[in-house]
């Protein structure tokens, strides 16, 4: 079953487009692991940056959180951060059509 991520990050103020930046340099890759279906971020309205994944399952989640990239994002952005990324793990309550009723 696949598995639908969101993670909030809280930049410091003025800080917004370096955090944007250090995110992009490792989208590409985490875009060639194994169950990636999507792994794009966001500009909220609210001042955060949210990213929101979908894995085909939640143990290629697991290897993607255990990964070296999630690693080398986490040591680009902890000086960008006001405080820690809210991160939440979500499984499809599928309604209507596939396209339109899940990610």
């Amino acid at each position: 079953m696949t598995v639908v991520v969101t993670a909030v990050f809280h930049p410091l103020p003025g800080r917004k487009a370096d955090l944007v930046t250090a995110m992009r340099a490792g989208i590409e890759a985490v875009h060639g692991e194994e169950g990636c279906e999507l792994y794009a971020i966001h500009d909220a309205e609210d001042g955060t940056v949210t990213m929101i994944e979908k894995w085909a399952s939640a143990e290629a989640l697991d290897v993607h959180s255990r990964g070296a990239g999630v690693g080398v994002l986490n040591g680009d952005v902890a000086a960008l951060i006001a405080e820690p990324t809210t991160v939440t793990r979500m499984t499809p309550l599928p309604m209507g059509t596939d396209g339109q009723g899940q990610l």
